[in-house]
C-alpha cells in the first residue's frame, strides 16, 4: 500500500485532514487529526512513555509555545533557523533551493551548504523557474521562526520552532527542585511551529506539528559509564555510514566506533525496540550519521533515525549530541548559572537529545500496517492492538427481539475499560471491513444464541477467525489482547 492508499484511508476513516478545507483561502502545512488518529496518537504517546520516559525515571514537562526572543538569540536560531530560497525574477514565485536543484538537475546539496554552492549548481545545470522558465535571482536565507506580537504595544516574540529550548532554559529549577542527578532525562510532548516554505504531503512536512523530545543531561567524562547497557547490548541497530545500511549489535557498534560511545548507543537501541513494538517494519530502518554539512548548527554528532516507506525514507528521529551549546549559551546570555554537582565535581552538563516526529511517525505507521487482503477482498489496518484507535466493535445481528437491548447491555458494561464502537446497523460483514479499516483487533458480534445462552462471537481482525466465548469471558480476553507490552 502507499502514500495514496493512506491519505484515503485518512481522510475516509478519521485519521487526519486539512485544516480549515471548506474555505478557499486554507493555508497549506496546517492538519487536523480526527477521532481515530486521535486515538492512535495517543497510544502511541503512551508507548512512547512507558518505553523511554518511564524507563529511566525521566522527568516531563509542559513548556509555553511562546517564548522571549532572547530565547531565540541564546539558542542560535534567529541567526542560523533559516532554509535556501530562491525567486525568480520573471513570476515572483519562491522555491526551496536544494529542493528545486534535486528535484530539476538530481543534483543533492544539503541545505545547509554555502548559498554560492546553490548559486553554482542552478548556472552549470542551466536551471529555470518550473512555472514560467524565468531566470533565479540569487540564493537567499529564509528564517522559518513564526514571529508574535506580546501585547498592546506588541513586543518580539515566537512561537517555539522545538519543543526543547524549555527543558534547557527551565533545567536549573528542574535539577534542584526534583533532586536531580546526572545522568538526568527531561522529555515534553507539544507543538512546535516552522514557516515551512513549501509543505507538502500532508502529516509529513507541515508548519504546525507535534514532537516528543527527550533531553538527556550527562557528565562529558563519564560517556562510556552507562548503567543499564547490558539490557540493550545485544539489540540490533542499522547503521549506515556512507552507502548502505549495516546490522550489527550496539555492542558492536561501539566497539567498532561507529557509535562514538556506550552513552549514545544505549539510546539509539532503546529508540529502535521502541519502534519495532509500534509495528514499524525494522529491518527498513536506518541511523543515518550525518556529515558536517548535513547536521544541526548546534550538533557534534548527529544521528538521524529513518524509515523506508513507499515514498523514500522519512527521518522520523534526530538524534543529536548538542555538547554543552545550549546551556552555555542560556547561561551566557542570561547570566545566571547552568552548572550542576555530580556527586563532588561542578559540571555544565552536555546534552543528548532524541527529537521525535510524531505527525511523520504516525504516517509510518499506517503505511507500514496497512495490507491489501485480495483473498478476501478487503483492506485491513493491522494496528498492534494496544495502538488501535477502537478496541473492539460491539455488534448486534438484528436490532429486533431484544439483540439492541443486550448489545447495549454489552457496551455498556465494556465501555469504560476499553475504546469500543457500538453499531447496530448494516450487513454484518461491511461492518466488519468497516473495524478493519481503522484497525480494531476485535468484533463482538451479539446474535439470538446470546439470548439464549450468554455467549457471543468474537471475530480476530487479522485472521478472521470465530469462536463462541462466554459473555463474561470479554473483559479478561481484551485486558490481555490490548495490554501494552
Amino acid at each position: 500500500m502507499n502514500y495514496e492508499d493512506v491519505m484515503k484511508l485518512a481522510l475516509e476513516r478519521g485519521f487526519y485532514f486539512p485544516s480549515c478545507e471548506v474555505y478557499a483561502d486554507a493555508h497549506a502545512g496546517f492538519w487536523e487529526y480526527g477521532p481515530s488518529g486521535v486515538g492512535l496518537k495517543n497510544k502511541f504517546l503512551e508507548l512512547w512513555r512507558r518505553e523511554l520516559v518511564r524507563r529511566d525515571g525521566m522527568l516531563e514537562i509542559d513548556g509555553s509555545q511562546i517564548m522571549s526572543k532572547s530565547v531565540f538569540e541564546a539558542s542560535g536560531h534567529l541567526g542560523n533557523f533559516a532554509d535556501p530560497i530562491i525567486k525568480c525574477t520573471k513570476c515572483n514565485s519562491t522555491f526551496r533551493a536544494d529542493r528545486t536543484i534535486a528535484e530539476i538537475a538530481q543534483v543533492e546539496i544539503p541545505e545547509s551548504a554555502d548559498l554560492n554552492e546553490f548559486d553554482n549548481a542552478i548556472s552549470q545545470n542551466n536551471i529555470k523557474c518550473p512555472k514560467c522558465k524565468g531566470d533565479f535571482d540569487k540564493t537567499k536565507k529564509f528564517n522559518m521562526m513564526f514571529k508574535v506580537g506580546i501585547g498592546p504595544q506588541e513586543e518580539e516574540a515566537y512561537l517555539r520552532p522545538e519543543t526543547c529550548q524549555s527543558i534547557f532554559v527551565d533545567f536549573p529549577r528542574l535539577f534542584k527542585t526534583m533532586r536531580g542527578k546526572l545522568p538526568l532525562g527531561i522529555a515534553q510532548v507539544g507543538k512546535s511551529f516552522r514557516n515551512e516554505i513549501a509543505p507538502r504531503q500532508s502529516l509529513l512536512r507541515l508548519r504546525e506539528f507535534y514532537q516528543a523530545e527527550i533531553e538527556v543531561f550527562c557528565n562529558p567524562k563519564k560517556l562510556q559509564e552507562v548503567e543499564n547497557f547490558l539490557e540493550i547490548e545485544k539489540i540490533v541497530i542499522r547503521v549506515q555510514i556512507d552507502s548502505e545500511p549495516v546490522s550489527m549489535t550496539c555492542k558492536e557498534a561501539v566497539e567498532s566506533g561507529i557509535i562514538p560511545n556506550k552513552f549514545v548507543a544505549y539510546y539509539l537501541g532503546i529508540l529502535t525496540e521502541f519502534y519495532e513494538k509500534t509495528g514499524v517494519d525494522i529491518s527498513k530502518s536506518r541511523f543515518r550519521k550525518l556529515g558536517d554539512k548535513e547536521k544541526a548548527f548546534y550538533a557534534e554528532v548527529a544521528f538521524d533515525f529513518e524509515v523506508e516507506t513507499t515514498i523514500g525514507w522519512l527521518e522520523l528521529v534526530a538524534c543529536n549530541y548538542r555538547s554543552d551549546y545550549d546551556l552555555s549559551s542560556h547561561s551566557t546570555k542570561s547570566k545566571e548559572k547552568f552548572e550542576v554537582m555530580d556527586n563532588d565535581e561542578k559540571v555544565l552538563p552536555h546534552v543528548f537529545e532524541i527529537s521525535m516526529g510524531i505527525d511523520r511517525s504516525l504516517y509510518t505507521i499506517l503505511e507500514h500496517s496497512l495490507k491489501d487482503d485480495k483473498e478476501h477482498e478487503r483492506i485491513v489496518l493491522s494496528l498492534k492492538p494496544y495502538l488501535a484507535p477502537i478496541h473492539v466493535g460491539i455488534l448486534s445481528l438484528v436490532k429486533k427481539d431484544g439483540l439492541k437491548e443486550k448489545t447495549d447491555e454489552i457496551f455498556l458494561h465494556i465501555k469504560r475499560k476499553f475504546d469500543v464502537f457500538l453499531d447496530h446497523s448494516g450487513a454484518i460483514g461491511r461492518r466488519y471491513r468497516r473495524l478493519d479499516e481503522i484497525g480494531a483487533p476485535f468484533a463482538i458480534t451479539i446474535d439470538h444464541q446470546t439470548l439464549e445462552d450468554e455467549t457471543v462471537t468474537i471475530r480476530r481482525r487479522d485472521s478472521m477467525e470465530q469462536t463462541r466465548i462466554d459473555v463474561n469471558e470479554v473483559d479478561s480476553i481484551l485486558s490481555e489482547s490490548v495490554a501494552f507490552p
